[in-house]
């Protein structure tokens, strides 16, 4: 006999999270559990805000209402749901049907979100091809540069992938790859979306030789992943995308083109990371996955990132706002 709860978490988070102009201080998400009666499985809807198209509260409804219909053996649209909904609920079924292989892939890529000196010393504790992460776009173009440059000067294995989340004009960018010394500008992997437009990212990568990555474009209505100059990567964020099966289509396609697929975080809890993580191991084995949030938490959730030491909430101890 099937059976569903649904539950709601607030987990509190590093002070120092700021998501465009928001400071997040807690990240607010749900929690499915489904049951066939043999066996339970859980998924996490967690709409990011300033970047998921979905509220919360039009997320849960959105759950329920798809939550009801397998409980009544309906045939599901997942993708006909909001992306976080779709991803949630795709992810707790592919684990009750014992599809999601187990092993993970928890080499994350490190997030330079703070302290440059807390980057290096990740960064040396990293076996293997050394990639980092940094957020450029939020201060002066020329800084970014410099950053960047000390970096790769600094660490001689060391690539580096920028995101600028479109947050450049043609000029900015053109600022930043002034201050890139031509000799590093090959170490860095890609630069994701540089630029406010695609047309104007696909311009700055041809003029500068610097690869670049779709990740807000990859959401954009009617988006196909194609070969195009400078394009290296596609960076897939679940959460923002849409089901398991949507983004391994799209995992398909870019590994046929012979581009990189990047799965990358939302600030999911650590249910939901791990989850990614496993999904990376199985479908971009190559690719060290953009997971390197969970030291944005406080507070993990239900299942422990490896050699987190942060305290777990146990999904017992959360409401239950639904079920049948």
């Amino acid at each position: 006999m099937k059976t569903a709860k649904i539950y709601q978490y607030q987990l509190p988070m590093d002070s120092g999270v700021i998501l465009r102009e928001q400071r997040l201080q807690q990240r607010d998400g749900l929690v499915i559990e489904l049951s066939d009666g043999i066996h339970t499985a859980r998924g996490e809807v967690a709409p990011l805000p300033e970047f998921s198209q979905e509220t919360l509260e039009q997320a849960r409804e959105d759950l329920i209402s798809l939550t009801q219909s397998w409980l009544n053996n309906e045939e599901l649209d997942l993708d006909s749901n909001c992306p976080s909904v779709a991803f949630g609920f795709s992810m707790a079924l592919l684990e009750l049907e014992k599809q999601l292989p187990q092993e993970g892939n928890y080499q994350a890529a490190p997030l330079c979100s703070g302290d440059p000196d807390d980057l290096v010393v990740k960064l040396n504790e990293m076996s293997g091809k050394k990639i980092a992460k940094i957020k450029v776009g939020l201060y002066e173009p020329i800084r970014d540069g410099m950053v960047v440059n000390m970096f790769l000067e600094l660490i001689s294995d060391l690539s580096l992938r920028l995101d600028a989340n479109r947050g450049w004009t043609t000029k900015k960018a053109e600022q930043f790859a002034n201050y890139v010394h031509p000799q590093f500008r090959s170490r860095i992997e890609f630069l994701e979306e540089p630029c406010t437009t695609p047309e104007e990212s696909l311009a700055f990568s041809k003029a500068t030789n610097i690869a670049i990555a779709w990740d807000e474009t990859v959401r954009d209505d009617g988006f196909t992943v194609e070969t195009q100059e400078g394009v290296t990567a596609i960076v897939i964020k679940p959460t923002l995308v849409g089901s398991v099966e949507k983004c391994i289509s799209l995992i398909e396609q870019a590994h046929q083109l012979g581009m990189q697929a990047v799965i990358s975080s939302s600030i999911e809890s650590s249910l939901a990371l791990t989850q990614l993580a496993r999904l990376a191991a199985w479908k971009t084995p190559e690719t060290i996955p953009g997971l390197d949030t969970i030291d944005l938490f406080k507070m993990q959730l239900d299942t422990s990132w490896p050699n987190c030491d942060l305290p777990v909430a146990q999904l017992a101890d959360l409401e239950v706002i639904w079920e049948n």
